[in-house]
């Protein structure tokens, strides 16, 4: 078969005169190799986690944050420096994702840590830095927490930022800007930050950095720190209520303000754990900095368990040093799980017994995560149903994710039911009480899509919402499909339904947490199989259609992270491993197995593969927040692609060709 002629040349195929069977021997080499692979990642207590890395921007606040504290490490400063240095591009800022575009706000954020490292500004990559900052209007321009940012450290007045009263703290959920109709990640990030806004302190700041040389206009004479472009007229309301509360909100009785910082206090403090406020970043940072505003000293238990958990997301490689926004143990550790699961199962299954006892510690180690006993903010919407979700992060208790949940329950389920039939239970108890009303899950809550607030001064990034999407009500889909109980059928019909309606029109779905449209696409193949839509259904046939419409010349598939800012669907300059595994796995998830676009596609997986069982990628495979916020997952480029080769391995050997399991 032609197809596979890039593997034949690399391998030499002249000595196998039986193709196919070299074919499959091929195949089953690449999965023995990466099975082996990964399992020399798992950590020695079952669970595996990899890098999770963002921009500029996370290791630049952290740079900042030190200089505010007046922390200084010079020696770490010295290593973030080399991270930024390194991935500042060619148009002499710093891109969002891999190979991106410029982007303002992390461009400022990555010239002022640079310059606080030390970095002379009159050094090349300073200076090319600073030029394409004024070019682009320079830092007035830059999005509103990089203003929140600049204010704490004296760079722009505190009315460069939006009003956001303390106050907000103390409205009820059925008030609009209450913060229960905010996501759990803008809950988390702006309860502290409402504090700081309040307060208004400034940076210790001890060696008197700043970045004047970065604003067009100085900043005491820019009037216009909030304007366009707005997302609908709603922006422009709400640049006017802006205007109407500032002269207000300093006249708002004192006890009031201080009854409000309590209630943000008495909010933040239940939520911190040993992962920090909401185990996210800028939530962790803003804690810190709050807590030294408040006059509380560092070696409060408090502060020492906030600045702790910041500590623990920095990762080292080589010489240099770069911070992540969180840690993803759970949901790292629930697909390694079901990758190791489908090599170690069939005919040809990879070390089944060693495996098996790989994920019994896998599944331990899941289980003892389990949040059984904390209502956390979800509960806001559906007080009467049982905690039984996981969360993202090591420990995250008042915010589990869905999407995890519903992962590591197919991984529990298919690897044993009996055993895990407890954690199984409560999670698809937890499950279907998340579903939203319009049958779709959101990723944190239920309902959460008061769409007008994203029109709001401080929502510029357009992200304070979590409401239901494709990929994650995909596997909500797949994790019930699986588990087969009658009275399911219901909740799985409605969010059919939903998915039916989320169809774009060449045949994709939008992927939210993942890049993208291959991402959204196959996890609603895998959830349309599990759920016994026909797989000659026209919404499968379009879908199916699509995906070979975008494959790449060399077999494989890729996506820029620049479709989810109008990009083509499905389209990059390069294949990935982790996005083929996407297609592939989606397609032989609606019978298309013995298709030449699979077929092509774990050629090219083969192909990718290095001498050690491993698959190399740089483009960023995920995403925060769509425009504002992007991420690479390490792990995605080892574990996906070993999930497609084995299920492409063990579809080849079974009596019914089809795929059995949700995922």
């Amino acid at each position: 078969m032609l197809i596979y002629s890039d593997v034949l040349e690399r391998r030499d195929a002249s000595a196998q005169p039986d193709l196919a069977a070299t074919e499959t021997q091929r195949v089953q080499q690449a999965v023995e190799s990466a099975q082996a692979a990964l399992a020399g990642m798992q950590q020695d207590d079952g669970h595996w986690v990899f890098e999770l890395e963002a921009d500029a921007t996370i290791p630049a606040e952290y740079v900042l944050l030190e200089h505010y504290l007046d922390r200084i490490d010079d020696t770490l400063e010295k290593r973030i420096g080399v991270y930024l240095r390194r991935i500042q591009g060619e148009h002499g800022g710093w891109p969002l994702y891999h190979d991106g575009g410029f982007d303002l706000s992390a461009s400022v954020k990555a010239y002022f840590a640079l310059k606080a490292i030390g970095d002379d500004i009159d050094a090349p990559h300073m200076k090319v830095a600073r030029e394409a900052i004024l070019d682009r209007g320079g830092a007035a321009r830059a999005n509103v927490f990089t203003r929140f940012q600049m204010a704490l450290f004296g760079e722009v007045p505190w009315h460069a930022t939006p009003v956001m009263p303390v106050e907000l703290m103390l409205l009820p959920k059925t008030a609009f800007f209450s913060m229960w109709n905010m996501s759990y990640w803008s809950r988390s990030v702006v309860a502290p930050l409402l504090v700081l806004r309040a307060m208004e302190p400034r940076a210790i700041n001890p060696r008197g950095i700043h970045i004047q040389e970065l604003f067009v206009t100085p900043p005491d004479l820019v009037t216009d720190w909030i304007r366009g472009p707005y997302r609908s007229v709603w922006g422009r309301v709400f640049k006017h209520l802006d205007s109407v509360l500032r002269p207000i909100e300093p006249h708002l009785p004192e006890s009031l303000r201080k009854r409000a910082i309590r209630k943000a206090i008495d909010f933040i403090e239940p939520r911190l754990g040993e992962g920090g406020l909401g185990a996210i970043y800028p939530a962790m940072a803003n804690v810190v900095m709050m807590y030294r505003a408040l006059g509380v000293p560092d070696t409060d238990p408090r502060v020492e368990q906030a600045w702790r958990s910041v500590q623990d997301l920095l990762v080292h490689n080589g010489d240099e040093t770069y911070c992540q926004p969180c840690v993803s143990p759970v949901w790292d550790t629930g697909l390694s799980g079901l990758a190791m699961a489908e090599a170690s199962s069939g005919p040809a299954a990879v070390k089944p017994v060693e495996t098996k006892e790989r994920l019994r510690r896998s599944m331990e180690w899941l289980r003892e995560r389990q949040i059984l006993d904390v209502k956390g903010d979800w509960a806001v919407n559906c007080p009467d149903v049982r905690p039984g979700g996981w969360a993202f992060q090591y420990e995250n208790d008042f915010y589990p994710d869905v999407d995890d949940t519903a992962v590591v329950g197919m991984l529990m389920h298919r690897e044993d039911a009996a055993g895990n039939q407890e954690a199984i239970e409560r999670a698809r108890e937890w499950i279907i009480g998340m579903q939203s009303t319009n049958g779709g899950w959101g990723a944190f809550d239920i309902d959460n899509d008061l769409e007008l607030l994203n029109h709001i001064p401080f929502s510029d990034h357009g992200a304070l919402l979590d409401p239901p999407t494709a990929d994650v009500s995909a596997r909500c889909i797949s994790f019930l499909s699986q588990l087969g109980h009658a009275e399911d059928r219901p909740v799985i019909d409605r969010a059919l339904a939903y998915l039916f309606e989320e169809q774009e029109p060449e045949g994709c779905w939008f992927g939210r947490w993942g890049t993208n449209y291959i991402y959204g696409t196959w996890s609603v193949l895998c959830a349309f199989n599990a759920a016994g839509v026909p797989h000659d259904h026209p919404a499968v046939l379009r879908a199916v259609a699509w995906l070979e419409n975008v494959q790449r010349a060399d077999g494989g598939w890729g996506e820029d992270c620049a479709t989810f800012e109008g990009g083509t669907p499905g389209q990059y300059d390069e294949s990935l491993p982790s996005q083929t595994a996407w297609a592939v796995l989606g397609l032989m998830a609606v019978g298309r197995r013995e298709s030449e676009a699979v077929k092509r596609g774990i050629a090219y997986l083969v192909s990718a593969q290095d001498g050690e069982g491993r698959w190399h990628e740089q483009p960023y495979n995920a995403v925060g927040f769509p425009k504002v916020f992007y991420l690479r997952y390490h792990g995605y480029k080892q574990f996906f692609p070993l999930m497609a080769l084995s299920r492409f391995r063990n579809l080849g050997l079974s009596n019914t060709g089809k795929v059995e399991y949700g995922f």
